[in-house]
């Protein structure tokens, strides 16, 4: 079984904020490997990360919380698949699951991944406290389409209005002012959109709104050492792989304020020869994306329980 999973080339990809629900991989602690992860965090965090893990949805739903939660269940969903045999040849998070992303290419180590994940969760909670601002949901729109509007809208006067996540061809999700938000919400509809549905997150993230939050981020950055990727890994905010350390320190920077270009980093892990595709952590929101996206009849499989570990055969 072990020899015929190294036969395909895998790629993990990642979740990200949302994806998280109460005592998500715990199911995953008979590893020994996710429990070394899990007292890495709870060393780094000051707290006991199972804890944290087993919190209510209104706690976790916090930035400065579930940052950290979900950046664990990454971790030990990829530790749990290493047990079982499964290695990738690829892998990309989106939005803060490139963190994990970046542990799995070796980039940086999970002691550094958690003193980051804190800082920036921490620091993304406290610029959102002091802004009036969210994201919405664009659906049913061409994304493309969606993000020339928005630049015309800008040119007309609308300010603060950002594209923030562009995640499949038909769904966009915008970050702005609580103003901003309300006005183009009719303007999408009028020219199309399904729906707008406002996102119960902290803040307007992904645009140059949070960008307070590098003032508290980028001194645990800057003590931070990035190593050369030694599998492919994929940028949010170019949507390309990223071929250095240092390429990658910069773009940690520019991911806060820039938009998760996820449907053009689709299309480069698929570009990339790979065989089938992970969601290796919480959720299957990813799953989704992926199909909509650029599957090119590439499989992708649910990989954030020990349940659905057990049942992957490739």
């Amino acid at each position: 079984m072990v020899e015929e999973k190294k036969l395909k080339k895998t790629a993990y990809l990642f979740p990200g904020q949302g994806a998280q629900y109460t005592n998500m991989a715990v199911d995953l602690l008979s590893s020994a490997s996710v429990n070394s992860i899990f007292e890495t965090a709870s060393e780094i965090l000051g707290k006991d990360i199972k804890e944290i893990l087993s919190s209510d949805a209104d706690v976790l739903k916090r930035t400065d919380v579930s940052q950290s939660a979900i950046t664990a269940a990454n971790l030990a969903a990829a530790a749990f698949l290493g047990e079982k045999g499964f290695s990738p040849c690829a892998c990309a998070g989106f939005s803060l699951g490139e963190y994990a992303a970046l542990v799995c290419a070796g980039v940086i180590n999970t002691a550094d991944c958690f003193r980051l994940i804190k800082a920036r969760g921490d620091a993304m909670q406290k610029a959102a406290d002091n802004f009036r601002g969210g994201m919405a949901a664009v659906m049913g729109l061409d994304s493309e389409y969606a993000e020339k509007l928005i630049a015309q809208w800008n040119a007309e006067g609308l300010k603060d209005l950002y594209a923030a996540n562009i995640n499949s061809p038909k769904q966009l999700v915008i970050s702005g002012t609580d103003a901003a938000l309300a006005e183009a919400q009719p303007r999408f509809l009028q020219v199309g959109a399904k729906r707008v549905i406002r996102l119960q997150v902290a803040g307007p993230f992904h645009s140059p709104l949070i960008k307070d939050a590098l003032d508290d981020f980028m001194p645990v950055l800057e003590s931070i050492s990035f190593r050369d990727p030694y599998i492919a890994i994929f940028s949010n905010v170019t949507g390309k792989k990223i071929t250095s350390g240092a390429q990658a320190k910069e773009l940690a920077v520019k991911q806060i304020t820039s938009p998760v270009r996820w449907v053009e980093e689709e299309a480069a892990i698929a570009a990339s020869a790979v065989d089938v595709c992970f969601e290796a952590g919480p959720g299957k929101v990813l799953q989704g994306l992926w199909k909509d996206s650029a599957a090119n009849g590439i499989p992708i499989y649910a990989a954030g329980t020990a349940e659905d570990i057990e049942k992957i055969i490739i």
